[in-house]
């Protein structure tokens, strides 16, 4: 397995080689950048499961942050040096050509098949020359994932106005994209800049691989399956979502999160806050009262966004939970500071019981899972939005970059489960229609009850389809087990060939 270098990447990639060792006790390797070992070694040090450790060996490719333009230390997508990052990435071809080719020489044969990110195509290449197969994996969702692909393979977007829509690719003539949901990036890209370079061909590549795998549901995206699937013109596994099994099996998540201590965010994370003192601050608010704020492990929004924010929380009189990071324009590591938000803000909240501020990182799964919790404001991450879903919590939507704005898109108009608040860190935002959509989604009547009865069956879609009952298979299982079967006949037919 190969995955990208962010941490929404790693996470994923981490689970499915649970799953699929959970189902076949194949033996499994992950590879990796030494930083990026390290964070995913951690996990397993947290672990119990002895035995799933001798199975899923974690590899190491050598990198040399300096030699690629990033900072010491940095191995990692961040806003800072995603660019470079994507650059570095073309450069651990030739090393992990070099250990999968020990692994064959080791075994006798090469692996069953290479399982790699959509972001590093040439796995395709490399897998063809050892004379085994690639399956390209997306850990997003079918329709952000199609429109991500096809914004990519279709440019340019320039020369568009903010008011303009237009129609992709894949997609049906009835469903319009807007130029303000595209990143800078994509909006600026003409076909010969580094970003175009970059992402055409590693998604070109990767549309050759033998199939992909997606980190969704039959049920909870059959339209988005079908579009994808007539794009790339290859099979397409849905075997998400990848989440913890006892928060889709159990019906008192909050109490088996929180007493099991999983999280797919703290490896690696120093706590700011004990899991016990949130949980015990839930707890002391009412059901569906809370909401949850988070934009991610790499995100922040603007000054001046933050500021309203704060102001329309305060104003809406809702209790809420903030995970807070410097505004963009500061360093991203550096402390928090008062200034960042309306004076006397903090303690504000603090005395009155209505906010909890908590720095840099939060058990998000656990707050979640937790009755109290009735939104989630959300940069619309894919792991955060089937995180969400997964405990019936409708999603009020500030998309920042990546596949955001089409994950956040699809929750509005296809799902009727989030509302748009705002868009990335440049769009004008002010406190009073902060409150207003607070208000709309945390209202259990109206269009917020709506909301809620809809992700109710978002949540029963997501635990039926990973249910795995003796003859009772759920979607993603059967689906998983027709990845296996179809890649041993595909080994089968290969070496009687060779």
């Amino acid at each position: 397995m190969l995955p990208f270098m962010a941490h929404g990447h790693l996470i994923p990639f981490l689970a499915l080689a649970r799953q699929i060792h959970q189902a076949t006790g194949f033996k499994i390797s992950i590879a990796s950048t030494p930083l990026n070992i390290q964070y995913l070694s951690s996990t397993f040090n947290s672990s119990s499961d002895e035995p799933e450790n001798d199975h899923i060996h974690l590899l190491e490719l050598p990198f040399c942050n300096t030699d690629n333009g990033l900072p010491e230390n940095s191995e990692n997508l961040s806003l800072d040096s995603i660019g470079k990052l994507f650059s570095a990435s073309l450069g651990l071809r030739k090393p992990f050509h070099s250990l999968v080719s020990d692994i064959a020489a080791k075994q006798g044969h090469p692996p069953l098949c290479i399982i790699s990110d959509v972001f590093l195509g040439w796995a395709t290449e490399v897998a063809s020359s050892l004379g085994t197969v690639n399956v390209t994996f997306s850990t997003g969702g079918a329709y952000g994932t199609l429109a991500y692909s096809s914004l990519w393979l279709n440019l340019p977007q320039r020369g568009r106005s903010d008011s303009d829509e237009f129609h992709l690719p894949g997609f049906p003539d009835s469903c319009r994209f807007h130029v303000n949901q595209l990143h800078h990036f994509l909006r600026n890209a003409d076909g010969t800049d580094s970003w175009s370079k970059f992402f055409q061909s590693q998604i070109s590549l990767s549309m050759q691989s033998f199939g992909w795998l997606c980190n969704t549901a039959e049920e909870f995206e059959p339209a988005g399956l079908e579009w994808l699937r007539n794009f790339l013109k290859l099979p397409v596994w849905a075997i998400g979502p990848l989440l913890p099994p006892m928060v889709l099996n159990n019906d008192d998540s909050s109490l088996s999160v929180a007493a099991s201590g999983i999280s797919t965010r703290r490896a690696g994370k120093k706590l700011e806050i004990s899991i016990e003192k949130c949980m015990e601050w839930l707890e002391s608010h009412s059901p569906a009262s809370v909401l949850y704020i988070s934009f991610g492990s790499q995100n922040s929004v603007g000054p001046s966004q933050m500021m309203e924010l704060a102001i329309g929380l305060e104003e809406s009189a809702k209790p809420f939970v903030w995970v807070i990071r410097p505004p963009v324009g500061f360093e991203p590591r550096s402390e928090f500071r008062a200034e960042y938000l309306p004076e006397g803000f903090e303690e504000r909240m603090e005395k009155r019981k209505q906010g909890l501020l908590v720095r840099n990182w939060a058990p998000q799964l656990e707050i979640l899972s937790h009755k109290s919790t009735g939104a989630f404001l959300s940069h619309c991450g894919w792991n955060s939005v089937l995180e969400s879903l997964s405990q019936a919590v409708p999603i009020i939507g500030w998309p920042l970059a990546a596949e955001q704005a089409y994950n956040s898109k699809m929750l509005v108009e296809e799902m009727g489960v989030s509302v748009e608040l705002a868009r990335g860190v440049q769009s004008s935002i002010d406190s009073k229609e902060v409150k207003r959509v607070i208000e709309l989604v945390m209202d259990r009547k109206g269009k917020g009850g709506d909301m809620r009865s809809k992700a109710m069956v978002i949540k029963e879609q997501l635990r039926a389809s990973v249910r795995d009952e003796g003859e009772d298979k759920g979607s993603s299982v059967k689906a998983l087990d027709d990845l296996i079967k179809t890649l041993q006949s595909k080994w089968q037919m290969i070496n009687s060939i060779s």
